[in-house]
């Protein structure tokens, strides 16, 4: 074959072939990229073992992780209101190796923290908000209160003769409380604790008379009559307690302050992560199994998409923003 026959072959022939072998080259790249998730998550719980949160938490944690084909690792950093917790999360790779089981201490810190280093709806991508726990109002068996009409009757005479506990300055069962005593018009003195199981200790031994307490926490103290409840802090009663008045039905109408549960991840996690993490945890909560689960503490299953909760979180920020610039609540 002459030279310059040969040539323009051999030019011809390697215009075919580069392109194969270039394609070729790149099927081990493909193969080996590596897809979600292929490692350990962790799962930030910002309240120590045993409380609500942690419930919840634990409750999700291992049929998620069944469904995403790996383990989810609890880590509980308490602190701070869960504001320790949030600033972790806030500061993880947007991977979706962290993610973080969010209360309505949430919001509320959007409030009452002067110098958050994160912003509560900004710098999180929603995933889901999980159930909603309401708040039982409950009083020592000692206590002169037997009803939210005895309450805001002796609370009004008597203020400063009565205490309520809380599971700190700033968290829900506070904020619960203030927005309470708001709307009452009462003014009781405020014995903060440094987590709700020991104000409900507290409680119990009858160093103080009133709190609110979710229904997960509060219960077993409720049903073993160590603690009396009056009144159911949602909108709607409580099958768990179905005989039980809701305050606002007792005579402050339109109160609501109920607990809740959600989940995180940091900002800019890939949306098609955080749809499959929400796809799976939806259809955790609709088996038998863990519905009952959830429901027999006391809470409501709620589920739906990363669109609502955001919305849902927008709108709690709002509402505790406005009572705790209001009743003049803030925490350096």
């Amino acid at each position: 074959m002459p030279y310059k026959c040969l040539k323009s072959f051999v030019s011809k022939l390697a215009i075919w072939i580069l392109p194969i072998v270039g394609i070729l080259l790149s099927v081990p790249v493909w193969a080996q990229a590596p897809t979600y998730p292929h490692k350990p998550i962790r799962l930030i719980v910002p309240g120590g073992p045993g409380g609500g949160v942690d419930t919840i938490s634990r409750l999700i944690a291992p049929p998620l992780g069944a469904s995403l084909g790996q383990i989810i690792v609890a880590d509980n950093r308490p602190g701070a209101g869960t504001v320790l917790a949030s600033e972790l999360t806030a500061r993880a790779s947007p991977d979706g190796y962290t993610l973080l089981a969010v209360t309505i201490s949430h919001a509320i810190n959007a409030g009452i923290q002067a110098h958050l280093r994160y912003q509560p709806i900004a710098d999180f991508a929603p995933i889901t908000l999980i159930a909603t726990v309401p708040n039982l109002l409950v009083a020592h068996p000692a206590a002169p209160f037997k009803s939210v009409k005895d309450i805001v009757s002796l609370g009004s005479a008597q203020s400063q003769k009565y205490f309520y506990a809380s599971a700190g300055n700033g968290s829900g069962t506070h904020l619960a409380f203030e927005l309470f005593q708001f709307m009452a018009k009462t003014k009781m003195i405020h014995v903060p604790h440094r987590s709700g199981s020991a104000a409900l200790v507290d409680l119990v031994g009858g160093n103080v008379q009133l709190m609110f307490s979710n229904t997960i926490n509060a219960s077993p103290f409720v049903k073993s009559k160590r603690l009396n409840a009056l009144a159911v802090s949602s909108l709607r009663r409580t099958s768990l307690f179905p005989d039980l008045p809701t305050i606002s039905e007792s005579g402050l109408l339109g109160y609501s302050s109920d607990a809740w549960y959600g989940l995180l991840a940091p900002a800019n996690t890939p949306q098609s992560i955080v749809n499959r993490i929400n796809l799976e945890l939806l259809k955790i909560l609709k088996t038998k199994e863990i519905n009952e689960r959830i429901v027999t503490q006391g809470a409501e299953v709620v589920g739906g998409g990363p669109a609502e909760f955001k919305k849902w979180m927008s709108n709690e920020v709002e509402k505790w923003v406005k009572l705790s610039s209001t009743v003049k609540i803030k925490i350096d």
